[in-house]
């Protein structure tokens, strides 16, 4: 017995020794996969914002080599030459008054679903996870013929009402779930205090539940400034444009006048807001998603 009990902590011991010897490998290959993904990614970024800074001519003699100096006037020249501005400032009216009215729609309405029981509660739950597997794309044009007939197509109000509203049930969804695992205790308390229903939403609740509200602004941020279809879809006026139409319509120009520097500074305009609001927020964005997904 002494025998076979030496010899099972002898084999045990051969085991902790091989895993001790290949978790460094796997680390190594796991880093290895990471850095060439990063680079894959990061790549194509760097080429685009040193792009933007070279002459047609340097675009043309060498794509890929170093700019010889910084062409700012690329990027002025695609603010104003090519309206650029304007469509910037048209996006951020757009996708700020959206994210408002998400917010002030999708945070008491997630409160409730995650909260109250009441008749008709899981029809409603049901109704918004229905609603996460529709595109926006497959009732583009039902939209557009509602709007026609309310006269509110070329208005930027109704394309910011749209993008809030189509973004509802991801956001009921991902601030349910993270509502659920506040702890109750917190509302109670402020009951005692003589809180009303709004007072514990507004001054409990919503700053408990900050990570989820942040991580719900940052995806619906990148979707409002990102979209394509329907403001191409729903705004004909050249000056309302938002910023992916507008890029279109410098790709459009730009491919017969040849200024590559001003098309890849249109790029970067585009790119730089998502960027610099990821690389803020990352942090809170992957709290929030790590536990809404638990908690949902």
């Amino acid at each position: 017995m002494l025998e076979v009990n030496k010899q099972y902590k002898k084999k045990k011991a051969v085991g902790l020794d091989v895993k001790k010897k290949s978790k460094p490998f796997s680390d190594f290959i796991l880093r290895v996969i990471l850095i060439i993904g990063t680079i894959l990614v990061l790549a194509p970024l760097a080429w685009t914002f040193l792009s933007s800074l070279k002459t047609t001519k340097e675009f043309y003699a060498n794509p890929w080599s170093m700019p010889a100096a910084f062409h700012i006037e690329n990027y002025i020249n695609a603010f104003t030459k090519a309206n650029m501005g304007a469509y910037f400032l048209n996006s951020i009216f757009v996708t700020v008054l959206a994210l408002i009215l998400s917010l002030c729609l999708c945070v008491p309405a997630s409160y409730v679903l995650a909260r109250y029981k009441f008749w008709g509660c899981g029809f409603l739950k049901n109704i918004f996870m229905a609603g996460l597997f529709i595109q926006p794309i497959y009732i583009i044009v039902p939209l557009f013929v509602i709007l026609k007939d309310f006269k509110l197509l070329n208005n930027l109000l109704a394309l910011a009402v749209v993008y809030a509203v189509l973004s509802l049930p991801f956001s009921i969804y991902i601030l349910t779930g993270f509502m659920k695992g506040i702890a109750k205790d917190y509302e109670e308390a402020a009951m005692i205090d003589g809180a009303t229903n709004i007072q514990i939403l507004t001054k409990v609740v919503v700053p408990l539940a900050k990570p989820g509200i942040i991580t719900v602004m940052i995806f619906n941020f990148m979707s409002y400034w990102n979209e394509y279809a329907m403001a191409m879809t729903f705004i004909m006026d050249p000056k309302k444009k938002t910023l992916p139409v507008g890029l279109q319509n410098l790709m459009e120009i730009q491919r017969f006048a040849t200024d590559w520097g001003a098309l890849f500074a249109g790029l970067v305009i585009v790119m730089v807001p998502t960027m610099i609001i990821y690389s803020l927020l990352h942090k809170k964005l992957t709290e929030g998603v790590n536990i809404g997904g638990v908690k949902g």
